[in-house]
């Protein structure tokens, strides 16, 4: 599909200036995009391509604003897609001008500390509180349901812990026994975590299974340990749901994993008690079904967070909108003559970057440093970035100056 200015609106936004770049090679290229224009030119550009049918969802007091693709019945729901993905690069792009720009960021990135840890420390002793309530609540009730519960918030306890102990090795590092940082602490701790998880998931659901296959009710619960299951249970959900609130609004990534887990543990609270009252009220078997419930929930609520960070440590390569951001960045630095690769991939929670690009042949040693060095410190401001390595060349013509190893190489005695 291409519109009536010859573009084909599937290219993303970089790759149509390269299009334009290699269409006006012997013509004239006032038009097209250089590595001097801003976000806002780049903007101006692709507005100024639209067909009508998208024009028609602009709004005419704010068109590079306030635009409203989904308003557009004459799009197609591809489209819509489309078009969204382009205006959210538009936006990265903004964001990688405040980034590399700002130069005062250092009382920001304290009040995100701040509430961070503010956010876990809450978070944590709530989790120990309720542990202690939970378990009380296990003890008179004997329901398994609540038992699964119980250990649910066992696994919160672990998780912050390790979250914790992440935060504090990462602000003290040695860097002589960890040169680059400890952040891979974090996902290797994950798993670790994950594997315990696992372990005592399936203990539940086996307990649970037995309770089943052998045909046996519990004891119906006294007066007195229904009043302590609800009190408990109620309570730790009150908290859970206010800790749930308190931590979805805010904009750090760590934060809102905590709000993520009180949000489970909310449900994991009622569906816990709904089943425990109910196996007692009515039908025996409904507590073991609830605990079965809880825990091929966990497993695969975790297993899926197990996939996640494993994939992080083996060097998956970024999605393309973080490498059109690393390229947006690489084409407004100065001096750069081309880009020959832009490269990010996982080494962690966070980015290892690399970049080869081409400098005048007759440029001096000591201008090619500073310009190398201003580019990396660039690239290391991006909060998705840990580490940037820049390569400097004179023609990119070559072959990869690195080969990817497939087998480990031989252990030589």
């Amino acid at each position: 599909m291409e519109t009536s200015t010859g573009l084909d609106p599937t290219l993303p936004l970089l790759q149509k200036d390269n299009y334009e770049n290699n269409s006006a090679k012997s013509g004239d290229r006032s038009d097209r995009l250089t590595r001097r224009n801003s976000v806002n030119s780049i903007r101006t550009f692709f507005f100024s391509k639209l067909p009508d049918k998208v024009r028609s969802g602009l709004d005419s007091e704010s068109p590079y604003d306030g635009i409203n693709i989904s308003s557009t019945t004459a799009l197609s729901k591809g489209e819509i897609e489309y078009y969204e993905r382009q205006l959210a690069t538009l936006k990265s792009f903004e964001e990688v001008d405040s980034v590399v720009s700002s130069d005062c960021i250092d009382e920001e990135d304290s009040a995100e500390l701040a509430q961070q840890e503010r956010a876990m420390r809450i978070s944590n002793y709530a989790n120990i509180a309720l542990l202690i309530l939970k378990s009380y609540a296990t003890i008179r009730s004997g329901s398994i349901a609540i038992a699964a519960s119980t250990l649910d918030s066992l696994l919160d306890l672990m998780a912050g812990g390790i979250l914790w102990f992440t935060h504090l090795a990462m602000k003290n590092i040695n860097i002589y026994k960890y040169p680059i940082g400890k952040l891979r602490v974090q996902p290797v701790g994950i798993i670790i975590f994950a594997a315990v998880m696992a372990t005592l998931g399936f203990q539940v659901l086996i307990t649970a299974l037995q309770k089943l296959i052998q045909n046996s009710p519990g004891e119906s619960l006294s007066a007195e340990q229904l009043i302590w299951l609800y009190s408990i249970m109620l309570f730790a959900t009150a908290v859970k749901l206010v800790l749930w609130f308190y931590c979805r609004k805010s904009a750090n990534r760590i934060v809102r994993a905590y709000a993520d887990d009180h949000k489970f543990d909310v449900v994991t609270n009622v569906v816990g008690l709904v089943a425990a009252v109910l196996g007692d009220k009515y039908y025996w078997w409904i507590d073991p079904i609830g605990a079965i419930m809880l825990a091929i929930y966990t497993i695969t609520n975790w297993s899926r967070t197990v996939m996640e960070n494993a994939v992080s440590l083996v060097g998956q390569s970024a999605p393309p909108e973080v490498l059109q951001k690393l390229t947006y960045l690489v084409i407004r630095h100065p001096r750069v003559k081309r880009i020959d690769t832009v490269r990010a991939y996982t080494f962690g929670v966070l980015y290892f970057v690399e970049v080869d690009i081409e400098l005048p042949e007759d440029l001096p040693l000591k201008e090619a440093h500073a310009i190398g060095e201003s580019l990396q410190i660039k690239l290391e401001k991006l909060p998705e970035v840990e580490r940037a390595f820049v390569h400097l060349d004179f023609e990119c013509d070559h072959k990869p100056e690195h080969s990817v190893l497939v087998k480990l190489p031989n252990n030589q005695s």
